[in-house]
């Protein structure tokens, strides 16, 4: 892959790099002798916001780097703070149980400013084009509610403890569409690349075992809609303690997707074995329709194939925010800068609101959703010639404490504007992770949206259930299917 240099804007590579010691003395970028990669993955990309992988920095992990490879300390004027160790037990809201909808351990803050139509131009440089594009569209509804930035994101001890392990073995195969020699934890904890950046995005700890109600809707520009009911399983036997790559079989995740409602709906399901290297063994996946009461596979459950019932507002590779094989796209890390994202969403997890609550029309209800002030390396994907996207164009912007992607604006065939998703994140941290809460994507030509993860008034998401690979296979989803 040709990779370009680009250097960091101006004023913030020396608040966020330069000036904290994050890249000292040179800034030749070569990857520590143990994790060099293969001839056909790429390389490191030049430029002065990527630390580079040696035996020294690795050693600052858990340091004056999180465990995870961020930034430990705060920015110069204290609107980020120092990382901490996101939340631990100590932190729980009083009365909380595993098992229960995680209430809000942030409930008393309040905004520092709200961002509107009237004033986003003065918060511009840390809006993305996406955002920007929202404030215009709906000057009257849109606004972004800023509050003090908590950086919540955990892990468990056993996560830190192998994303160091990977530091120092982890490496890209295949043109960048796999990885080897990692186990468990985030596989490039010092990222050399937009690959291993999106790696550590999927890779992020999902837990053994999920079991979670990830309803849609899909509001008309008035706001009308019909929740679909999505009950889902995942299983991915790379988190597993004590398991390698090679006990995975080549299977990052395990997914089962089963339309609960409406009638005209229920009963499909999908299943998906998500491959770790799609060089070596794509995508597999396979639908069951009641109506046949027949499985069959189903290739098109890839890229920029429709979702499930998404009415064309979600592609498949949208869940998740980005999911699936890289190789359509050229991947380039732009920069790290500080943004506001959606982070800490309790509010929006909250089982005291209902879904009527939340979908309003053109937008989500900004009243129950929340920003803040974080670090984000931002990636660009851009088409490869000679293949096709209906969106060949898309900005991600990747939490720096948990690679977590936040916000993406997408691009239609013409170079416009046309999409932005946004990732609803809560710290689920009786196991811990970040992950969302729920996802969106405003099509701001349109006038819609699509909205996932209403689970509301449904039991909370479980992530260390005991299941089996043998309860997903296409004979095991024949049986589930006619049951």
């Amino acid at each position: 892959m040709q990779v370009t240099n680009r250097k960091y804007h101006a004023g913030l590579a020396a608040s966020l790099v330069l000036g904290t010691g994050l890249v000292a003395g040179s800034i030749a970028l070569t990857l520590a002798p143990m994790a060099e990669a293969n001839d056909s993955a790429p390389g490191p990309q030049q430029a002065d916001f990527i630390l580079p992988r040696t035996e020294e920095n690795i050693a600052r992990l858990g340091q004056d780097l999180t465990p995870m490879g961020s930034l430990r300390a705060g920015n110069a004027d204290g609107t980020i703070p120092e990382w901490t160790g996101g939340i631990t037990r100590d932190m729980w809201p009083a009365g909380y149980q595993p098992g229960d909808r995680h209430p809000d351990p942030f409930a008393d803050d309040e905004p520092r400013f709200v961002i509107t139509a009237d004033n986003f131009r003065e918060h511009a440089d840390r809006l993305t084009a996406g955002h920007k594009a929202a404030f215009e569209r709906y000057p009257e509804t849109y606004r972004m509610r800023v509050f003090p930035t908590r950086r919540s994101a955990a892990f468990s001890e056993r996560i830190y403890e192998m994303t160091k392990r990977n530091a120092s073995t982890g490496r890209l195969v295949a043109g960048g569409e796999g990885v080897a020699d990692v186990a468990e934890g985030f596989p490039f904890p010092i990222p050399q690349n937009a690959y291993e950046l999106v790696w550590n995005h999927k890779m992020k700890y999902k837990g053994t075992g999920g079991i979670r109600y990830w309803n849609q809707a899909v509001p008309t520009a008035r706001g009308s809609y019909q929740l679909i009911r999505l009950r889902e399983e995942f299983l991915g036997l790379y988190y597993i303690e004590g398991n390698t790559i090679e006990d995975t079989n080549n299977i990052l995740l395990y997914f089962f997707q089963e339309v609960e409602s409406p009638a005209r709906l229920a009963g499909n399901i999908l299943l998906v074995h998500e491959s770790l290297n799609q060089i070596a063994q794509p995508r597999q996946a396979w639908i069951y329709n009641p109506g046949q009461r027949r499985v069959r596979r189903a290739p098109n459950v890839a890229y920029d194939n429709p979702g499930t019932a998404s009415d064309g507002l979600r592609t498949n590779d949208m869940t998740d925010m980005f999911n699936g094989a890289m190789d359509r796209f050229d991947w380039e890390i732009v920069g790290l800068k500080e943004m506001f994202i959606p982070y800490n969403s309790y509010q929006a997890h909250s089982g005291d609101i209902t879904d009527d609550d939340l979908i309003k029309p053109g937008h989500m209800n900004p009243d129950h959703l929340r920003y803040e002030l974080h670090r984000v390396w931002v990636v660009e994907a851009t088409l490869r010639d000679g293949t096709r996207h209906i969106n060949p164009r898309r900005t991600m912007y990747i939490e720096a404490d948990s690679y977590q992607i936040a916000v993406i604006d997408h691009y239609d065939q013409r170079g416009d504007l046309w999409r932005l998703s946004e990732a609803h994140t809560i710290n689920f941290y009786n196991i811990p992770t970040l992950w969302a809460t729920l996802e969106s994507s405003l099509d701001l030509q349109s006038g819609r949206y699509i909205v996932n993860g209403l689970d509301n008034q449904d039991p909370v998401a479980t992530f260390e259930d005991t299941l089996s690979p043998s309860n997903y296979t296409p004979q095991a989803l024949r049986t589930r299917g006619r049951r």
